[in-house]
């Protein structure tokens, strides 16, 4: 696992948007890329402490650690307090794949009333809040780019991305803050 507190941050310093909608580099976290099978969602379940959700554009979110369903067998875990999630994984009996992609993700906070509006600018899904409400979660593109989408809040999302293009994604979404706001 690469240390997140020592890496150089790819967006450090960066801020932008407009007064409807913030664009901001998230502090450092812990990603773990998880594959299981169904007979194993229980005991995963159990060792990360959150219920892994088992249903389209779902997540389950506690205490700054998100567990995003991106597919039938699939997890993207986010650990905001750096917990080591591979660590955690090692100790599992059950059945599963997990890789620490702490080193390739990197998020772009939107928060605001244009928040969605910022994201749409450059993204084809429809982020209506009966849609895509508080915890919907969805991998999909930003402009060229594939990004993992986390409805957090009203008006609060993450933009998880391969940091190499976390400068494209910010831009982006900066640019759509700013068209927004006109």
């Amino acid at each position: 696992m690469a240390d997140q507190a020592l890496r150089k941050a790819p967006l450090a310093g960066r801020h932008g948007g407009s007064s409807g909608a913030r664009v901001t580099p998230a502090g450092p976290a812990t990603r773990l890329a998880l594959r299981a099978g169904s007979d194993a969602i229980g005991t995963l379940s159990l060792a990360f402490g959150l219920e892994l959700p088992q249903r389209p554009k779902t997540s389950a979110s506690v205490t700054g650690r998100h567990a995003l369903w991106l597919g039938p067998d699939e997890w993207l875990l986010i650990d905001e307090n750096g917990a080591d999630l591979l660590g955690i994984a090692s100790g599992v009996s059950a059945l599963h794949s997990a890789t620490d992609v702490s080193h390739r993700n990197t998020t772009i906070l939107v928060s605001g009333p244009d928040a969605a509006a910022a994201i749409a600018a450059a993204c084809p899904l429809d982020l209506g809040t009966s849609v895509f409400p508080v915890g919907a979660a969805a991998r999909t593109v930003l402009g060229k780019i594939e990004i993992v989408l986390l409805r957090t809040g009203k008006e609060d999302y993450r933009v998880e991305c391969w940091r190499s293009f976390s400068p494209y994604a910010f831009g982006m979404l900066v640019e759509g803050a700013e068209d927004a706001g006109l």
